[in-house]
């Protein structure tokens, strides 16, 4: 009786992929950051101490139901904007970065430790108008410069980011639905008409906010198909002195070669650029979108003879 050996294979060596990197931010950076964070939760804490908790205009988020807590204990509001944001801060630390829970500690502090440095100053106006348009825009000016340097005042965005990821809903379903639910709490507490200027200023700070971190020089991207794609190119690199780049498409109907024509414009530059358009190709393809941030490249606008 003869025996054999069996060799089991060995596993196929799996080749070790290094560690990625993550990119320290410098010092200048770092202070940079800092400073932008605190400077913009001063200005969400003032315009909530100047303008509209003294004349009963909540916001949305963790921010309008520490107002409304604040109101009905007759304690700090910087008391309730740390206790209720920091459950969060924890969420946001293990599902979101440890960067982004920093900056927004620190936000959360500033803004906290201004609205009770501030809570004893007179208000600005003592009409509620004014105060929903004014405030609505300081605030709305703050939070989005802390989110433009990568943090936040509300933990808000942190509830709906982590319930969104197990439910059918957006994160901006849950923003909204949470925010209606508030908002519609403060007439309850502070009366039908307070609730609508609330919902004033909400909509006031959300287009700022937009507007601050996007700036006002909006860019927009352009594709554009013609069969006389060169004279176009051509023209928008005089014309406007923006850099165009041509890409290979294919007609997905009739299969034949397409040449497109992509560039990056701003808004003040989309009339003149369709003119051109539809001068040299009245029946080219013109698309343009808006664009949140433009970075690298050749973006930056070259002398117009």
């Amino acid at each position: 009786m003869t025996s054999s050996k069996h060799k089991k294979a060995s596993p196929p060596k799996v080749k070790a992929t290094a560690p990625i990197r993550h990119h320290k931010l410098s010092p200048l950076d770092i202070t940079r950051r800092v400073i932008a964070i605190m400077v913009g939760a001063i200005l969400v804490g003032t315009a909530l101490e100047i303008f509209l908790v003294p004349n009963n205009i909540i916001d949305g988020g963790i921010t309008g139901i520490s107002i409304i807590a604040a109101h009905l204990t007759k304690l700090p509001l910087g008391i309730f904007l740390f206790l209720l944001n920091l459950p969060f801060l924890i969420i946001g630390y293990k599902s979101i970065g440890k960067t982004f829970a920093l900056s927004t500690l620190l936000g959360v502090i500033t803004l906290a430790v201004t609205t009770q440095l501030l809570h004893h100053v007179d208000p600005f106006t003592d009409q509620t108008l004014l105060a929903a348009v004014f405030g609505g825009i300081l605030m709305g000016v703050g939070v989005g410069i802390v989110i433009r340097f990568g943090g936040s005042t509300d933990g808000t965005e942190i509830v709906a980011i982590v319930v969104s990821k197990r439910s059918p809903f957006s994160v901006g379903q849950m923003v909204m639905f949470i925010n209606f639910f508030i908002l519609g709490s403060a007439g309850l507490v502070f009366g039908w008409d307070n609730a609508m200027f609330s919902l004033i200023a909400y909509y006031i700070a959300f287009k700022v906010i937009d507007l601050t971190i996007e700036g006002f020089d909006e860019s927009k991207s352009v594709w554009i198909i013609s069969d006389n794609y060169r004279d176009i190119g051509d023209a928008i690199v005089s014309r406007l002195g923006r850099g165009v780049t041509y890409l290979n498409g294919e007609g997905g109907y009739s299969g034949s070669a397409k040449q497109v024509i992509f560039c990056v414009i701003t808004r003040l530059e989309e009339a003149k650029l369709k003119s051109i358009v539809t001068e040299l190709d009245p029946l080219a393809f013109l698309a343009v979108g808006n664009i949140h941030d433009v970075k690298g490249g050749r973006f930056r606008k070259k002398d117009i003879h």
